[in-house]
């Protein structure tokens, strides 16, 4: 399932405060060092997204199958990491500024990695249990808020402006692929070699991207520029300010925390709704959590040539529009040919919420302040992503007491909220996003 966040090139007098090193190297440009830092960057990514798409079905499935997790114990799982963005989402910007990024991101790879490989020495050891679980989805979820905080920040200063859209579009539609291909193998690992075996896929993926990032040299100056006399929290409530006084960063967090409770609901709730509704195999689980890969990878591709035919304000809101309308479709699902109707909606969710992250993303990181994206960046995840969380619990909750369709139902109708966040905003009336 897509997430659903709306989640980087600085020039000349930009590259300062907060500019990652990379970009202050001579002949740094679209075709010089920095064109080499972003596929490498790019490349680390993608490998680290691929155990994560596994990871994604593999852990609520071993939880499911092999401990018998009851629905509430699979949000906990779905929460736990997603959690991480309420603990450390604000101080994250201000740590992301002031650490080296390279070692720092390259340091998080690596707790990542060791994290989860310690899922499958306890299944050997016969010692995993529920906590065993949460405390590992928890300990990714720190990590990751960390690094990508970090991949948010640097992109601005390797990519030039005017290919920021294009840039953004081909991060997504890598992410989709990988959510195409890593659930469908996630599912087949599961059903061939085990869960637990199969979680080992994402810690050799993270420690892959920790050999590449490593491999990036960057310039001798520190990574980020911490500003004068500014202790953390004051940092923290300039990023705040700067999102909840802009007329168009303000509206477009409240949307993806909408957007992003409906996701988390559905991280929960799809594959208990798919096993033990559907009684379907965890191979045909992969499969259609794949789907919202297909989905995003198709929104990813037309979001270029929707934003230049109608304008980014308009794309942003027939997108949301667009989202809230397939996961309708999920609770209609039924057994054998009847998933296909739940493949349809989740893919369709998945390819607006894709086209409403480019374009949100894209305009944040040419709009604000160099020094400030970090905390911004930070800022936004925290208010966006601490709603996931909060869906996969509550989702948790419903299905324990009125089964995964019924909570699918509710879940899928409060998705109306997101594009009536939007069309209630000065976006509304704007052809490109100001």
């Amino acid at each position: 399932m897509s997430t659903g966040t709306a989640d980087t090139r600085t020039t000349g007098a930009q590259a300062g405060a907060g500019a990652p090193a990379y970009a202050q190297r001579p002949g740094a440009g679209p075709g010089g060092r920095t064109a080499g830092v972003f596929w490498r960057y790019w490349t680390a990514s993608t490998v680290s997204r691929i155990g994560d798409q596994v990871n994604a079905v593999a852990l609520p499935l071993v939880a499911v199958v092999t401990l018998h997790a009851s629905a509430l114990d699979v949000g906990l799982i779905t929460g736990a990491g997603y959690a991480a963005w309420l603990l450390i989402g604000l101080p994250a910007g201000v740590l992301v500024q002031r650490l080296p990024l390279r070692g720092t991101q390259v340091a998080m790879d690596l707790i990542r990695g060791a994290a989860v490989a310690s899922v499958p020495t306890a299944a050997a050891l016969g010692t995993l249990g529920l906590p065993h679980l949460v405390a590992v989805a928890l300990v990714v979820g720190l990590a990751s808020v960390v690094f990508d905080v970090g991949i948010s920040t640097v992109l601005p200063s390797i990519v030039a402006k005017e290919e920021l859209t294009a840039r953004n579009s081909l991060l997504s539609g890598s992410s989709a692929a990988t959510e195409l291909a890593g659930p469908s193998l996630g599912g087949a690992l599961v059903q061939l070699v085990g869960g637990a075996t199969a979680i080992l896929l994402d810690a050799v993926s993270y420690l892959v991207s920790a050999a590449l990032l490593f491999s990036v040299r960057p310039a001798g100056a520190p990574a980020t520029a911490r500003p004068a006399g500014a202790g953390m929290r004051a940092q923290i409530r300039e990023g705040w300010r700067y999102v909840t006084r802009h007329r168009v960063l303000r509206p477009a967090a409240a949307y993806a925390a909408a957007v992003n409770f409906v996701s988390g609901g559905l991280m929960t709730l799809t594959p208990l709704f798919l096993v033990r509704t559907l009684d379907a195999p965890a191979a045909a689980v992969g499969a259609l959590m794949a789907t919202g890969g297909l989905g995003s990878l198709i929104g990813a591709a037309l979001t270029p040539r929707v934003v230049a035919r109608i304008g980014g304000g308009r794309a942003l809101c027939r997108a949301a529009v667009t989202a809230a309308a397939f996961p309708l479709l999920l609770p209609a699902a039924g057994a054998g040919w009847g998933t296909l109707v739940f493949a349809a909606g989740n893919a369709g969710f998945s390819a607006g919420v894709v086209v409403t992250g480019i374009v949100a993303r894209t305009h944040r990181q040419t709009r604000t302040p160099p020094e400030l994206l970090p905390r911004v960046a930070a800022t936004v995840r925290f208010v966006s992503w601490g709603a996931i969380p909060v869906g996969a619990l509550t989702a948790g909750a419903a299905a324990s007491a009125w089964g995964p369709r019924t909570a699918l139902l509710l879940f899928a109708l409060s998705g109306a909220a997101g594009p009536a966040i939007l069309l209630a905003s000065p976006i509304r009336r704007m052809r490109e996003l100001l």
